[in-house]
């Protein structure tokens, strides 16, 4: 059996917040030296608060620097709404972290979907696709793009990016984004990151805090059940880190690391 996702659990979100922070400069200063870039993608949900709360606090020293201008931020999911709509992913994003960047802060690149095809999902998914292939090379020379670090929410049910339980898009091996009409959690029209881009990204982050996702992190991490979490952890093994307050895996048994990079 290959090596098995972090667990890294807080007291707090005040301290997961920064180690969450640490983590992520790692990720970045993998990614510009790799490429010259840190090419990162986003879901909505309470993810962008908690990442408001890692990245906008100041830097201690120069290696603990955010380096927005390398970011190009992609979206895991998003919404077939306006990019103004509260439902938007962008929006929330941008609501909670990119419009409080301090003044003069080097702007990150950021990738929303075309909003003049927001009646065709499929359409929608296919250049948001577009988007990707001219950011990761031509679709024929690169099977799936890869990430430096896809940083997610964790549903209730166990869905992330717009993957839900049960789901025929779970089975999806084709695209590197699809449209979703039927998302049993509203609204119902959607694209998505499909599950082989999200397992292939160099490393993958979940969040996930308070007492609501107890049961459900047990159901991830101590049963399975087939739940589009539980896969990401058993894709991508020590390649994932989950970042949880004590109340999200209060009672969950699978083994607790203590945080260090």
């Amino acid at each position: 059996m290959g090596k098995q996702a972090n667990l890294y659990s807080f007291p707090s979100v005040d301290t997961l917040a920064t180690a969450l922070r640490s983590y992520v400069i790692s990720c970045q200063e993998a990614g510009i030296e790799r490429h010259g870039v840190f090419k990162v993608g986003v879901s909505g949900g309470s993810l962008p608060k908690t990442l408001a709360q890692a990245l906008l606090a100041p830097a201690k020293d120069e290696s603990d620097k955010v380096k927005w201008e390398s970011w190009e931020i992609f979206f895991a999911d998003e919404r077939a709404v306006s990019l103004d709509h509260e439902d938007s992913n962008y929006f929330l994003l941008k609501k909670e972290l990119l419009d409080k960047l301090p003044q003069g802060t080097p702007q990150p690149t950021v990738h929303t979907i075309d909003e003049s095809v927001l009646d065709d999902t499929q359409e929608l998914a296919d250049r948001y696709e577009q988007a990707l292939v001219s950011s990761f090379a031509s679709r024929d020379s690169v099977k799936l793009p890869i990430f430096d670090l896809l940083l997610l929410g964790c549903g209730p049910d166990g869905h992330t990016c717009s993957l839900f339980p049960g789901h025929e898009l779970l089975r999806e091996t084709e695209a590197w984004v699809s449209p979703i009409e039927d998302s049993p959690k509203p609204p119902p029209r959607r694209i998505t990151l499909t599950l082989p881009v999200v397992t292939h990204s160099v490393r993958v982050a979940f969040v996930a805090t308070g007492g609501g996702k107890k049961e459900i992190m047990k159901d991830i991490f101590e049963e399975g059940k087939g739940l589009p979490c539980a896969l990401v952890n058993e894709a991508t093994g020590e390649r994932c880190s989950w970042f949880v307050d004590n109340a999200a895996v209060e009672g969950v048994s699978y083994p607790k690391r203590p945080f260090s990079l």
